[in-house]
């Protein structure tokens, strides 16, 4: 949130940050041979451990979800934290100051003590506030308000609510007697400058502390009490090092191991509505602050529920039934193209938002109505055909013309077939006309191209095992490779396989930087590879030969079965034909030689 962490700093936490002592607080992690460690996968249920750790190299790998990476990427999907908030984590288990680049190369660098005192100074905020909900005298009012919302003292409590004095400068007063200096106070957005100095921001209304993902309390969120504040109705932090409102879900962090649990996030419009929907049994219940929802947004939820390819999870979103809402609810439709989960609307048919349902109609009413979503999808669709009457031909067919495009963009495709077949029943049209108009809206929508997963290794197969073999050997141990120079790409039958095998180039020097700049697919790979047991357990001279002899054997047979179909298909009279052959002999004698080199060794 400060900014980009400079790179020395995250190099230094990477190679510093023992991955065995950072999974063991979540793993219990026992001795695999061979240098490796391994335990039960905390990402998937398993009863036979598959979860490996390679302390020599800094990665893990589970075998059984296909889990993989570095210390920062564990933390980060153990803790459902952003990279940066990752090695945070990581530099404060290790006592360590990060210091941090501004957006702009001529803006000054923000240190990591900076961060903290700001953090420090929200946390004291937070507590001085909801202290003061609890007093005599104004407070009266803010508690007046909540009781009337339907949330009691217990409510109040849980999601740290509190109270900014009716006072110019209560809050700064506190925070100084502390020891924070009016630069800070200005800096973490608590003071703005007045006309005799520095007053307090929030003044007079109810306070809501904003949390990061983590649990640090990055800002506030206030609402006036008094109709003679001539301020906004909410008012929020101001951009600070660590409050980036286009990132922030209010929420989010008492929400996010029930998201990740159950895969479903309720995204619903204020406070209040999130306070409604986590007392009425909605524990997935998120809200932006102060902002639409965007793409950073998605981002983070994206990580939460384990976004990929395959299509699972529910985003839910809850509007007003105003036009405002449903202008809402089309815009999501919009971001919905970024999210691979199945995406849904809860509209309350009476356009009252859950803090009120939950008022006039209690708890089960709020969990009625996410169980009663709608797929966005429809919600967008039948939101479009009600512009136009569709009792006439011409309103079917703009009708039509408008909607079509709106399945086109579907990019579940097992889905279109059934949108297309639900709007020819929403329009009274026959199907076909239907089909053909989505058709022609995916032709022309159609600028990109949906990326396909490149085939695994059959793992299966005795050549793709040996190949496999050899590129532990020189992932893991290059020091016994020293018959690595002899491997060809082409002794790789896998092409992903090969791949590597020119990725790797003359020998391994840096197996990080190796994989930092390569796709998803490759990056998973190695990583499976550099954590993967040898198969006898350790890796020793004759048995790095063994595997490079028998690897080359295999390819330079493929080649002499290459050649013996070339010979057959040559006249014996051709002059070409006692070249080939003299090759033939060649690579015969080679595989010979090779074969007596990998005897014993081996079980390929």
């Amino acid at each position: 949130m400060a900014g980009r962490i400079i790179d020395a700093d995250v190099a230094h936490i990477r190679d510093t940050s023992r991955i065995d002592d950072v999974v063991a607080d979540y793993v219990q992690l026992k001795i695999a041979g061979g240098g490796q460690k391994k335990g039960l996968c905390p990402f998937h249920d398993e009863k036979s451990p598959s979860f490996h750790v390679t302390p020599s190299k800094g990665y893990y790998h589970c075998f059984g979800c296909q889990t993989g990476g570095d210390v920062i990427s564990f933390v980060m999907k153990i803790e459902h934290l952003s990279f940066t908030e990752a090695v945070e984590r990581l530099a404060d288990r290790m006592n360590y100051q990060l210091n941090y680049e501004s957006s702009s190369d001529s803006s000054p660098r923000i240190s990591g003590s900076e961060r903290k005192r700001v953090l420090e100074a929200n946390k004291l905020a937070a507590a001085f506030y909801k202290e003061q909900l609890n007093g005599p005298g104004p407070a009266q009012v803010g508690r007046e308000f909540l009781k009337q919302r339907g949330f009691d003292r217990a409510a109040a409590e849980s999601f740290g609510v509190g109270y900014a004095p009716d006072e110019w400068d209560a809050l700064s007063k506190h925070l100084k007697a502390k020891g924070f200096t009016d630069a800070e106070l200005e800096m973490a957005g608590l003071t703005k400058e007045g006309q005799r100095g520095f007053i307090d921001r929030f003044r007079n209304r109810l306070i809501w502390p904003i949390h990061e993902i983590s649990g640090d309390v990055v800002g506030f969120g206030a609402r006036k009490l008094s109709e003679e504040d001539t301020g906004p109705k909410y008012l929020n932090t101001s951009e600070t090092i660590v409050y980036k409102k286009s990132a922030l879900l209010y929420g989010l962090d008492i929400a996010k191991k029930e998201i990740a649990k159950t895969r479903q996030v309720v995204v619903v419009e204020g406070y209040t509505d999130v306070m409604a929907a986590h007392l009425a049994g909605v524990t997935t219940a998120v809200a932006t602050c102060g902002t639409a929802f965007g793409d950073e947004h998605i981002r983070i939820l994206r990580r939460l529920l384990m976004d990929d390819d395959s299509f699972r999870g529910e985003v839910i979103f809850t509007f007003d039934g105003d036009a405002a809402g449903q202008k809402a609810a089309m815009r999501a439709f919009g971001d919905d193209q970024k999210f691979v989960t199945q995406t849904f609307v809860a509209v309350e048919p009476n356009g009252l938002d859950p803090c009120d349902l939950r008022i006039k109609s209690g708890d089960a009413a709020v969990r009625d109505l996410v169980a009663k979503r709608v797929p966005l999808f429809e919600f967008a669709i039948k939101t479009h055909l009600k512009n136009y009457d569709l009792a006439t031909a011409e309103g079917r067919v703009a009708g039509l013309r408008e909607s079509a495009p709106l399945v086109a963009k579907i990019r579940d495709r097992s889905l279109r077939p059934e949108y297309t077949r639900a709007l020819a029943g929403w329009l009274g049209m026959d199907i076909e006309s239907v089909r053909d108009a989505v058709r022609d809206a995916g032709g022309r929508n159609s600028g990109g191209r949906e990326s396909a997963r490149a085939p695994r290794p059959d793992q299966a197969s005795p050549t793709i095992t040996l190949e496999r073999e050899a590129l532990k050997i020189i992932l893991q141990q290059p020091a016994v490779s020293t018959l690595w120079s002899e491997i060809e790409a082409r002794d790789f039958s896998d092409p992903l396989y090969e791949a590597i095998r020119t990725l790797i180039g003359g020998g391994l020097q840096n197996p990080a930087q190796l994989i930092e700049n390569q796709d998803e697919v490759i990056q998973g790979l190695l990583r499976e590879l550099l954590v993967e047991p040898i198969q006898t357990g350790e890796i020793n001279q004759r048995y790095a030969e063994s595997v490079f002899a028998r690897l080359r054997e295999v390819s330079l047979t493929r080649q002499v079965a290459e050649i013996k179909s070339k010979l057959q298909r040559i006249d014996p009279e051709e002059e070409q034909y006692m070249g080939i052959f003299g090759e033939l002999v060649a690579l015969e004698a080679k595989r010979r030689a090779l074969h007596d080199l990998g005897l014993g060794e081996l079980a390929f």
